[in-house]
């Protein structure tokens, strides 16, 4: 059996610049549109890291296999970012993007193919450095985001299973 581990691309970015943009000095703004891929490319090295070396090989000498990461909403939001970053940007060995049909266009016609993702990880680093320099608690950002999410999926759900239970009554009808 696989599995995937989901991260939320363009969400990130949309809360840091929010925060950056609130914060509104030169170097705070200069930082927008990069949190996100930071963000996921620091997730991959913890991804990498944690499925490689003999603890992991005995694991999967034995059947185990990695749970590869998930780049889920990877359409950009904000128009003065390249149509392709979220796609450009992390691709790699064992990654999963599910872009939306737009995007998938976008970089079938201009996106570039290289493995991307583990190019620059000290760079990642710090990207994210500085946006907590500047004064952005990125802690604070994922709670935002994990909170949203967890009510965005509760409510999908909630409505899954009304639309169930009216179908089911009309079917018992």
């Amino acid at each position: 059996m696989s599995s995937v581990a989901s991260f939320f691309i363009s969400r990130v970015d949309t809360e840091v610049d929010r925060r950056l943009n609130d914060i509104g000095t030169d170097a705070a703004l200069a930082l927008r549109g990069r949190a996100a891929v930071a963000n996921a490319q620091v997730a991959y090295q913890v991804f990498a890291d944690a499925f490689t070396g003999p603890r992991w090989q005995a694991l999967a000498d034995r059947g185990a296999r990695v749970q590869r990461p998930l780049w889920a909403s990877t359409s950009t939001k904000d128009p003065d970012y390249p149509d392709t970053l979220y796609v450009d940007t992390l691709i790699g060995p064992n990654t999963v993007n599910t872009m939306p049909d737009a995007t998938l266009g976008d970089f079938d016609d201009h996106g570039s193919v290289a493995r991307s993702v583990d190019a620059d990880p000290a760079g990642a680093v710090a990207v994210l450095q500085a946006i907590a320099d500047v004064g952005v608690d990125i802690d604070a950002v994922t709670r935002v985001l994990e909170a949203e999410g967890v009510a965005s999926f509760t409510k999908s759900f909630d409505e899954l299973l009304a639309v169930l239970a009216s179908r089911a009554a009309e079917f018992r009808n």
